[in-house]
C-alpha cells in the first residue's frame, strides 16, 4: 500500500466516524415529519448557507465540468464560477429566500410538490411534480456515485469501482436515514470547511506547480500552448462563447428551479439569519466555484499539453495525482483533496436522496391512494424510501445502463424547467392561476422532450446530450414567459384563498 493509500484511508475512517457521528446527535431532531425533512424550520446561517453551497457544487464540478471547460475553453471558464456565485447563489437568496420560508411556512409546505399543491389548490400538479423529481432526480445521484468511485479508484486501482460507490451509498445512507435534514445541514457544514480548505490548499499547490509558474505566469505560458493558446488566454471564451454563455445561465439560472437548492430556505429560522446567509453561501461559492475552474485551466500545462487515456473526465484526477503524488505533504494534500470530493459528491446526494424520497412519501403516495397517511407514518416512510433511493442509485450506477447516465445531461435543465415558473411566479403574483402554473411545467417537459426527439431522430441520442445546455435554458425561459400568459388568458377562481396567502409578507 502506498503512502498515498495510507493516508486517504485514515482521512476516509476519520470522516465516515465524524457523518456517522453527525447522524446520531440528529436523531432526536428528526423525530418529527416537520423536524426530519426541514429540521424544524429552525435552521441557523451558517448552517443553511453551506448546505446550500456544498449541494450546489459536486464532484461532477470538480471532475467533469472544471476539468473539461477548463482543458477546451482555459481561463473563460471561470465565468462559469463567478455566474454560479452571483446568479445561481447571491440573486437567488436576495430575491427568493425570505419569500419561499414565508409562503412555505404559511402554507405548511415541506416540498416543492406540497407548494405546489397548495399554493395552486392542485393535486394533479403534486403527483405530476413527484414524477419528475423522482425519474429525473434518482438518475443523477447514480451518476454522481459513478464518477466519485471512478475517482476514488485512480487512487486504489486495485480496488473494482463497485466498492467505492458501496461505501459512498452506506455511509450516505445512515446519516440520512437516522438524522434526516437536520443530519444533512450540519454534515455539510464540516463538509464545507472541508472543501474550502481543499480548494484552497489544491489552487495554491496547482499555481505554485513548475509548469503553472504562479498567477503571473499562468497566462503566458497558456498563450504558449501549441495551437490553443489565444483560446486558452481569451478571457471570453474566444470560440466557446455562446457555449459558455448557455453553461453559465444553464447551471446558475437553473438553481432557481431546483427542489433541493429550494428546500434550503423552507428550513432556515428567519430573516436576520438569510440576510447573514446570503454573504455567507456567496463567498462559498465564489472560492468553490472559481477554484475549481482556475484549476482546470491549468491542466493543460500540467499535463503537457495531453489529454489523458480516459479524455476530459481524466484531467482533474490526473492532474491531482501529477501535482500530489510526490513528498509526504503531497500525499497528505491529495487524501484531503479526496474527502473533499468526497464531502462535494455526498452533500449533492444527501439532498437528492431526501428531496426524491419525500417526493414519493409524502407527495405522491397519498395523493395517489386519497389516503390521509399520519406524519409519523410518513416519517417512516421517508426513512425507508431514502434507503431504497439510496440503494436504486447505487444498482444504476453498477449496472451502467447508458440510459439513465445520460439522463444526468437533462436532469438539471429539465426539472428546472418544469418548476422554475410556477415556483417564481407563485411567489410573487396573486394572478397566476393553476391552469398558467400547469401550462409552465407541461411547456418545461416538452420543449426539452420534443427537442430531445427531434435531434434524437436526425442526429442520434449523443447529438441531443450535447445540446442539453440550450435545451434547459429554453425551458426555463418558456415557462417563465408561458406562467404569466396563460394566467393573464385564464381566471382565478379562488382569489379569496389567495389573498390570505399572501398575507405572509406581513408576517414574521
Amino acid at each position: 500500500m502506498t503512502n498515498a493509500q495510507t493516508y486517504t484511508i485514515v482521512a476516509l475512517c476519520v470522516y465516515a466516524i465524524a457523518m456517522a457521528l453527525i447522524g446520531c446527535l440528529s436523531y432526536g431532531k428528526s423525530k418529527t415529519l416537520d423536524g426530519f425533512l426541514i429540521g424544524g424550520r429552525n435552521i441557523g446561517a451558517w448552517v443553511t448557507a453551506f448546505a446550500y453551497g456544498t449541494t450546489y457544487f459536486s464532484a461532477v464540478v470538480f471532475v467533469g465540468y472544471a476539468g473539461q471547460h477548463g482543458w477546451n475553453i482555459g481561463l473563460g471558464s471561470i465565468w462559469i464560477g463567478i455566474g454560479n456565485a452571483v446568479l445561481g447563489c447571491l440573486l437567488s437568496w436576495l430575491l427568493f429566500a425570505n419569500k419561499t420560508r414565508k409562503m412555505t411556512k404559511k402554507l405548511q409546505a415541506r416540498t416543492m410538490p406540497d407548494y405546489f399543491e397548495k399554493r395552486y389548490d392542485s393535486k394533479a400538479m403534486k403527483i405530476i411534480a413527484s414524477v419528475i423529481i423522482f425519474v429525473f432526480l434518482v438518475p443523477y445521484s447514480a451518476a454522481v456515485y459513478k464518477g466519485l468511485g471512478s475517482l476514488f479508484s485512480a487512487v486504489f486501482p486495485g480496488v473494482e469501482t463497485w466498492v467505492w460507490m458501496l461505501i459512498i451509498a452506506c455511509l450516505t445512507a445512515v446519516y440520512l436515514v437516522v438524522g434526516g435534514y437536520v443530519a444533512t445541514a450540519y454534515t455539510d457544514l464540516v463538509q464545507g470547511v472541508v472543501m474550502i480548505l481543499g480548494v484552497i490548499c489544491l489552487v495554491a499547490v496547482v499555481l505554485k506547480n513548475d509548469a503553472v509558474g504562479g498567477i503571473t505566469g499562468l497566462v503566458e505560458n497558456l498563450k504558449a500552448v501549441p495551437e490553443a493558446g489565444d483560446q486558452l488566454t481569451n478571457i471570453w471564451g474566444g470560440s466557446s462563447f455562446k457555449f459558455l454563455c448557455f453553461n453559465i445561465m444553464l447551471t446558475s439560472f437553473g438553481t432557481w428551479g431546483l427542489p433541493q437548492m429550494i428546500g434550503k430556505f423552507y428550513a432556515i429560522k428567519d430573516t436576520a439569519a438569510i440576510k447573514r446567509g446570503t454573504v455567507i453561501s456567496t463567498i462559498f461559492c465564489i472560492v468553490i466555484g472559481c477554484g475549481a475552474y482556475l484549476i482546470g485551466s491549468t491542466s493543460r500545462l500540467i499535463l503537457g499539453n495531453n489529454l489523458p487515456e480516459g479524455g476530459v473526465d481524466s484531467v482533474i484526477p490526473t492532474v491531482l495525482m501529477q501535482v500530489l503524488g510526490g513528498g509526504t505533504l503531497g500525499v497528505i494534500l491529495l487524501a484531503v483533496i479526496m474527502i473533499l470530493l468526497l464531502s462535494a459528491s455526498m452533500s449533492t446526494l444527501e439532498s437528492v436522496v431526501l428531496t426524491s424520497s419525500s417526493a414519493v412519501a409524502v407527495d405522491l403516495i397519498p395523493a395517489v391512494t386519497k389516503k390521509k397517511i399520519k406524519p409519523e407514518s410518513q416519517m417512516v416512510l421517508t426513512r425507508v424510501l431514502c434507503l431504497v433511493f439510496v440503494a436504486c442509485s447505487f444498482i444504476f450506477a453498477t449496472r451502467n445502463i447508458p440510459i439513465i447516465v445520460s439522463l444526468m445531461s437533462f436532469s438539471w435543465g429539465l426539472v428546472s424547467g418544469c418548476f422554475i415558473g410556477p415556483y417564481i411566479w407563485g411567489l410573487f403574483s396573486k394572478k397566476i392561476t393553476k391552469i398558467g402554473a400547469f401550462s409552465g411545467i407541461i411547456s418545461g417537459l416538452l420543449v426539452v422532450g420534443g427537442a430531445t426527439l427531434v435531434i434524437s431522430l436526425q442526429s442520434g441520442f449523443s447529438a441531443a446530450a450535447a445540446k442539453s445546455p440550450e435545451m434547459g435554458v429554453a425551458a426555463m425561459a418558456v415557462s417563465l414567459i408561458v406562467v404569466p400568459v396563460v394566467s393573464a388568458l385564464t381566471k382565478n377562481k379562488d382569489s379569496k384563498r389567495v389573498e390570505e396567502i399572501f398575507t405572509c409578507y406581513k408576517e414574521d
